[in-house]
């Protein structure tokens, strides 16, 4: 690394550690750090910079508990690449996200599938047990990355053969209820939580078994208001953040 200008000022009253946390936020923050590049060893840092190995150690635990740094066992420390934020104010569209963030969205279908609804799902849907849904689970993945897993329920009964019009590798699920059959989502309700990841789930996904994900259930109703998807997400919780603004 060049440091240059970017030296530890050892007159300040700032403690070693914070201001090497800056030097290495600022070395991220403006690209002469990349997403994957690895950083030094606690060794060589604390040589380079004349400080100790755990004044290196604090600094690194600050970068990780942020988000900035990833630990890999027996392989260094690396910079993380940024997650994608997603507000919590309205409906989003994987395909069009990702094409606003500059990214090639792309999905896998799993499975697809007319399976009887749940009691849960049932209620949830306004539709009596054991009634017809269409069930598509898709892998989305961005820029050759996999990023989560959905697993959508429709009320099969408002849009009959859905899953037979198209192949949702490459066709928007959303604008097909849309185009196809009149059908706009104008509302959702949803509920959060952080689970760990199935074996299953993992393997899809190329994360460790019982890594976070973030996990969101969704009811999405038309423009006349009747619930029509029952939703399930699970997001990588390495790549993802959910945020809200809030107001007094």
């Amino acid at each position: 690394m060049n440091n240059e200008s970017k030296i530890i000022n050892k007159r300040s009253k700032v403690p070693y550690y914070h201001q090497l946390y800056w030097i290495f936020r600022d070395k991220i923050t403006y690209g002469e750090l990349s997403p994957g590049d690895q950083i030094p060893t606690e060794l060589a840092l604390s040589e380079e910079y004349q400080v100790s190995r755990n004044t290196i150690r604090n600094m690194v635990d600050m970068l990780v508990n942020e988000g900035y740094l990833i630990r890999q066992r027996g392989k260094g420390t690396f910079i993380k690449k940024p997650s994608f934020e997603q507000g919590l104010v309205r409906i989003f569209n994987f395909t069009e996200e990702m094409q606003q963030r500059g990214l090639a969205p792309s999905s896998k279908v799993i499975s697809s599938d007319i399976i009887p609804a749940t009691e849960e799902i049932a209620e949830s849907l306004n539709v009596e047990a054991y009634a017809e849904l269409a069930q598509l689970t898709r892998l989305r993945i961005a820029d050759g990355e996999s990023i989560s897993i959905e697993i959508t329920h429709l009320n099969h009964s408002l849009c009959p053969n859905v899953l037979n019009l198209h192949n949702y590798d490459n066709v928007s699920l959303r604008n097909t209820l849309r185009d196809d059959f009149n059908i706009n989502i104008m509302r959702a309700t949803q509920k959060i939580k952080s689970v760990n990841a199935s074996h299953e789930i993992a393997n899809l996904l190329e994360i460790s078994p019982k890594s976070a994900l973030l996990f969101i259930e969704r009811i999405s109703y038309t423009d006349r208001d009747i619930p029509i998807e029952f939703l399930q997400i699970y997001y990588r919780g390495d790549r993802y953040t959910l945020y809200n603004e809030l107001n007094a």
